[in-house]
């Protein structure tokens, strides 16, 4: 019973050593690297660009974010809004009210009688716009005044393909997505300096147009998968802090669980899709992506299986007493939940993003699930 206790610890110590592994070697590059600002030879440069803006039922919200857009400091005659639009509401009238009479910026309305996703009315809208610069963001989100001019800045750059922003606040009251956005800046930080970023954000990224690579139509994840194909044609993408938007969040369980479960979900398929890339484009392949793996697909089963571990463990030694390590787990996410780990609680945020890649690995597994979801209408109502 001994000899087995003890292998059962050795192997529980040993998995979450193993998990570790990578986390550490990225801390490390962290305190060698320097990630301040963009990688991207920045100069001022004002090209023609057109802002894509998919729809869905966005009728309360879209007037405040078009004057979010009419408000950034950029020459409107040079901007182009194409809005994607696949409403059965009063969306694309509000629309064409908002612009009836204006003469900047141009606006281009599709709209789509059939829900066909996120990913099909994207490729339609960058196919059908017309200018230099493409920049995608989302009903939802507010940009900062100066967001295209740094955009524009950083594809001065004839070898960045893409940029994405920041998220600088989270609208809500929600602790834990902050604290997981944190910790996912200084990772695309790290990232964009070693090469290219793996995450983009939806809310706010710009690109060439002429470099626009067709997404698939049933992608989970446009954003990154437009990021990927770009990289994989030969240009970096990456992130500019000085890029800053803002986007809701709420911390109930149920309700980020079904967001934050199809963009994991998107996020596997986009690696086993792409591993083809693993060990080629140069940091990306051999860093960036080798770390997302581990970090998406490896890691998330590693701490699984460290639990079942240590519980097997506890009962050899303790009886039903060992099951106190399930329920100290238990108890950890509630307190994380909870927004009650004071200084521990970014661990809880790293756990939560685990937690949704087993389930969607899970998902994906058993073919369960399509990704789609209801649209977050209480995180909608802070730019109403």
């Amino acid at each position: 019973m001994r000899a087995r206790l003890r292998r059962l610890l050795a192997a529980t110590f040993g998995l979450l050593s193993l998990t570790g592994v990578p986390y550490l070697v990225y801390l490390a590059l962290l305190r060698v690297v320097d990630t301040s600002g963009s990688p991207a030879r920045k100069s001022p440069d004002e090209p023609t660009v057109s802002i894509v803006l998919p729809t869905y039922n966005e009728a309360s919200i879209i007037e405040a974010k078009l004057e979010d857009i009419l408000a950034l400091d950029y020459p409107m005659e040079k901007v182009e809004v194409v809005v994607a639009d696949a409403s059965d509401d009063d969306t694309p009238a509000v629309v064409r009210d908002f612009f009836a009479g204006r003469d900047a910026p141009e606006l281009t309305l599709l709209h789509d009688d059939e829900r066909r996703g996120v990913a099909p009315a994207l490729n339609e809208a960058f196919a059908a716009a017309s200018n230099e610069l493409l920049f995608r963001t989302d009903a939802d989100s507010k940009l900062a005044p100066d967001v295209l001019r740094q955009a524009a800045a950083n594809l001065s750059d004839p070898t960045i393909g893409a940029v994405t922003g920041q998220q600088s606040e989270v609208l809500g009251d929600s602790e834990v997505e902050s604290d997981y956005r944190g910790i996912l800046t200084k990772i695309q930080g790290l990232e964009s300096h070693l090469d290219s970023t793996f995450i983009f954000h939806g809310p706010c990224f710009a690109f060439r147009a002429e470099d626009f690579v067709p997404i698939s139509d049933d992608s989970l994840a446009d954003d990154t998968e437009l990021a990927l194909r770009i990289r994989r044609a030969g240009k970096r993408v990456v992130m500019d802090p000085a890029m800053a938007f803002t986007e809701s969040g709420v911390s109930e369980f149920s309700k980020r669980r079904q967001r934050k479960d199809r963009r994991a979900m998107g996020l596997l398929k986009l690696l086993v899709q792409n591993r083809d890339m693993l060990g080629r484009y140069g940091f990306y392949g051999t860093v960036v992506l080798p770390f997302n793996w581990w970090f998406m697909v490896v890691s998330p089963w590693l701490l699984a299986a460290t639990v079942a571990l240590a519980t097997a463990a506890g009962v050899l030694l303790a009886g039903p007493l060992g099951l106190a390590v399930p329920g100290a787990v238990a108890a950890f996410a509630w307190a994380g939940q909870s927004e009650r780990l004071g200084p521990l609680q970014p661990l809880y945020a790293v756990f939560d993003s685990q937690v949704s890649l087993l389930v969607a690995a899970v998902e994906l597994l058993r073919d369960e699930g399509d990704g789609t979801w209801e649209l977050d209408r209480e995180s909608r109502e802070y730019f109403e």
